[in-house]
């Protein structure tokens, strides 16, 4: 008995350790590592050079100001897009009407990636805030569309009648039975938004702009800082990491009841 509980700590503690993904990210080091001994510090620089880049620029205060200003646009864009996609969800997915008149037009735009409307959007918003986070509204507003339109569609049928026959109203069918039901995929959909805001923040501010992570890269490459445009992708990927697993720790303290895990 004392050698299987032995062999389940230590199962367990293995468990732990693959779980947390610390194997994961020292594979990749090592192969990051090994693959930049064949080329030079231009072309694929270090994992030392990438953080001796990524100390240049935040000792010259550049990557906390690329930081904060990728942040806050990712922010309004991928908020402005919830408050639009969920309610718009909700809508075409429970009410017909609504859903032949939308359904068109919005099939065919979420076929066309925000990037192929940048030009248009700096004509119309001008090379300010305005047209990138036009953009990233654009981009993150389909995923949480769609999947909340996907959550509607999984309201149980027999809820929804047993509830008809109880006497509730169809607002509080809507509210009661429907919403829940799709609390599940619209989490789903706004995590999905945020991936689609981190993707196009960076491809607007490449294209034009004076800061955020995005210029950060472009203008690194043009000076011939590779190590600093890893150091902007390495933070870029962080950040997106980071603000992942939050919404993932809030959606399971305060969603454990909707099937959110």
């Amino acid at each position: 008995m004392t050698g299987i509980n032995t062999y389940d700590k230590k199962s367990g503690w293995i468990e732990k350790i693959l779980r947390c993904g610390i194997i994961s990210w020292i594979l990749v080091i090592v192969i990051w590592g090994l693959g930049s001994l064949s080329y030079d510090a231009y072309f694929l620089p270090s994992p030392y050079e990438t953080i001796e880049g990524l100390k240049e620029v935040w000792n010259n205060h550049t990557l906390q100001r690329d930081i904060v200003a990728s942040l806050f646009r990712v922010l309004k864009g991928w908020l402005s897009a919830v408050v639009l996609g969920v309610p718009l969800g909700l809508m075409v997915g429970t009410f017909k009407p609504i859903k032949w008149l939308m359904d068109p037009i919005l099939s065919f735009f979420r076929f066309v990636p925000a990037i192929a409307l940048t030009t248009l959007f700096l004509m119309w918003f001008g090379v300010g805030d305005e047209s990138k986070i036009a953009l990233i509204i654009y981009a993150s507003f389909f995923p949480i569309f769609i999947n909340t339109i996907a959550g509607v569609a999984l309201a149980d049928f027999s809820l929804i009648e047993a509830a008809s026959v109880m006497g509730a109203s169809k607002t509080k069918i809507f509210f009661l039975v429907i919403v829940p039901s799709a609390v599940s995929n619209i989490y789903t959909g706004i995590r999905l938004g945020l991936s689609s805001s981190f993707i196009c923040i960076v491809a607007a501010e490449m294209l034009v702009g004076s800061d955020g992570l995005g210029y950060l890269i472009n203008s690194s490459k043009l000076y011939y800082k590779t190590n600093c445009a890893f150091a902007g992708i390495v933070s870029l990927a962080l950040l997106g990491f980071l603000s992942d697993k939050l919404i993932q720790f809030i959606g399971r303290r305060t969603l454990k009841n909707f099937g959110v895990k």
